[in-house]
C-alpha cells in the first residue's frame, strides 16, 4: 500500500492575521515536503532581542522580517515555496545567540537567518551558521572584524565566515561620519569619549577617536562603564571637570539615555553624540526630553520616511497592525530577509522549480550575488558580504524626538 503524506494545516496569529501553512514529511533537501505536489515550507530563521531593555528594536527588526514573509507568501513569489518565520530571543547576549543558532542549525527546514542585533552576539553565532553552511543576514551589526577579519584596521582585510552578511554599513564609515559631522558642523574640539567594552561599542568609539584626532579634535577623556550599573555619577563627575564640549558614546541606548542624564545633571554643558544603537525614542524617554535636546545619534542608511522605495513598507506595516514600531531596522530586515527569498528563489529556479540538494549552501551561494531594489535602496553585496549601500544619516533630538538634519553616502 502507498504511503500518503499527511497534510497539517498549522495557524499562527501574526499582527492580527491568521497564516495558513501547509506542512507535510521533512525531506532531506531542507524544507518540509507537503506531498502530492504542493511544494515545500522554507523556514527562515530569526534572532534578535524579543524582551530585555533591547527589545523596542529587536521587535521592530521580527515584525519587519514577519511582514516580508507574509508579503512572499501572498505574491507567491517562489512558485511552490511558502515561506515561514522561526523567530527567537536572544536577550542580547552571547550565550543565548549560540544556544539560538545550534537551535535553528539543527531544524533542517531553515534556509536562512536574519540576525541579530548586537555584534557581540553575532561573533557567537558566526562559526555555528558557517559550518553548517547557512546563510545569515544581519539588519545591525555594524562592527567591521564580523566580515572583514581582526586585522582590517591595519588595512589587513580577510572574510573569514563565507555566510556571514549584512545590509546596515559598518562602523568603518559610521565612526569617523560622526567626527567629521561634530567637528566641522558642530563645531566641537574637546571630546570625553566613553564606551560599553562591547564588541559594538568599544569597536564604535575607536573608529570616532582615530577620525576625531586626525581632524585636530581634542580627546580629554575617556573612560569604560559597565552598562548594568546605570550608576554613572562618578564618570560623569569627570565629564564636568575635563571642560569637554561634547561626549562620544559607544553603546546602546539602555545605558546612554541615563549616561546622559546623569551627565547633563552634574552640570556638564555637553552634547552626547553615538551611533545607531541610540537612535531610538527609548533614548529620549530614558535621558528625559530636556537633558537629551541637542543630543546626536548617527545611524545607518536615509531617514525610511523620506525614501520613496519605502513607501510600500512603511503602508504595509502600519496595515499588518503591529504593536511595535518599526524602529531604526526594520527597513534593513525587511530587506535582509527578502535577500534570503531572493536567494531561495535562484536556488530553485536553478534546479528546475524544486529545492536542490545540498539547498543551504545552494542558498548561501546564490545570496553573494543577490541584487534588487529594496525598501532601504539598492540592495547588493561585496566581497566581504556587506552592504554596498554606504549611506549614514546625522539625527538630533529637537522639541523630544530625533530628526534628521543631514545624509552622506561614502566609500571605504
Amino acid at each position: 500500500m502507498r504511503n500518503r503524506s499527511l497534510l497539517i494545516l498549522t495557524t499562527a496569529v501574526t499582527a492580527g492575521a491568521l497564516t495558513l501553512t501547509a506542512c507535510g514529511s521533512r525531506d532531506d533537501k531542507g524544507g518540509d515536503s507537503s506531498g502530492e505536489g504542493g511544494g515545500v515550507t522554507v523556514t527562515i530563521g530569526l534572532d534578535a532581542p524579543l524582551t530585555g531593555e533591547l527589545s523596542a528594536l529587536g521587535l521592530g527588526i521580527k515584525n519587519s522580517a514577519d511582514l516580508a514573509v507574509q508579503t512572499a507568501n501572498k505574491k507567491e513569489y517562489v512558485k511552490g515555496v511558502t515561506f515561514k518565520l522561526e523567530a527567537l530571543d536572544d536577550q542580547a547576549q552571547p550565550s543565548s545567540g549560540q544556544q539560538n543558532a545550534t537551535k535553528l542549525v539543527a531544524d533542517k527546514t531553515v534556509l536562512g537567518v536574519v540576525g541579530p542585533l548586537n555584534s557581540s552576539v553575532a561573533e557567537s553565532m558566526q562559526k555555528v551558521f558557517d559550518d553548517a553552511k547557512l546563510a545569515q543576514v544581519s539588519p545591525a551589526n555594524t562592527n567591521p572584524s564580523l566580515s572583514q577579519g581582526p586585522d582590517w584596521a591595519t588595512g589587513t582585510k580577510k572574510r573569514t565566515y563565507a555566510s556571514y552578511f549584512r545590509t546596515a554599513t559598518t562602523d568603518a564609515i559610521q565612526g569617523p561620519f560622526a567626527a567629521q559631522y561634530v567637528f566641522n558642523d558642530a563645531k566641537k574640539t574637546k571630546a570625553f569619549i566613553i564606551d560599553d567594552k562591547k564588541t559594538y561599542g568599544a569597536g564604535l568609539a575607536g573608529t570616532f577617536k582615530g577620525e576625531w584626532e586626525k581632524l585636530g579634535g581634542k580627546v580629554v577623556g575617556t573612560e569604560h562603564v559597565n552598562p548594568d550599573t546605570k550608576d554613572f555619577s562618578a564618570v560623569a563627575t569627570k565629564v564636568k571637570s575635563s571642560g569637554a564640549d561634547v561626549v562620544y558614546y559607544g553603546g546602546e541606548y539602555p545605558a546612554a539615555g541615563p549616561l546622559a542624564k546623569q551627565i547633563k545633571e552634574a552640570g556638564a554643558k555637553v552634547t552626547v553624540v553615538g551611533g545607531d544603537a541610540l537612535y531610538s525614542a527609548e533614548y529620549v524617554k530614558l535621558a528625559g526630553a530636556a537633558a537629551a535636546e541637542g543630543d546626536i545619534a548617527t545611524s545607518v542608511g536615509a531617514p525610511i520616511e523620506t525614501l520613496p522605495s519605502a513607501k510600500e513598507f512603511l503602508a504595509n506595516y502600519k496595515a499588518g497592525g503591529y504593536k511595535e514600531a518599526y524602529e531604526a531596522y526594520g527597513g534593513y530586515a525587511y530587506d535582509s530577509t527578502w535577500a534570503i527569498i531572493e536567494a531561495v528563489k535562484k536556488a530553485v529556479e536553478g534546479n528546475s522549480g524544486k529545492l536542490p540538494d545540498g539547498a543551504r549552501a545552494k542558498v548561501t551561494e546564490a545570496l553573494q550575488g543577490v541584487s534588487f531594489d529594496g525598501v532601504t535602496g539598492k540592495v547588493s553585496f561585496d566581497e566581504f558580504g556587506d552592504t554596498t549601500n554606504k549611506q549614514l544619516t546625522v539625527y538630533k533630538v529637537e522639541g523630544g524626538a530625533y530628526k534628521p538634519v543631514k545624509s552622506d553616502t561614502f566609500g571605504e
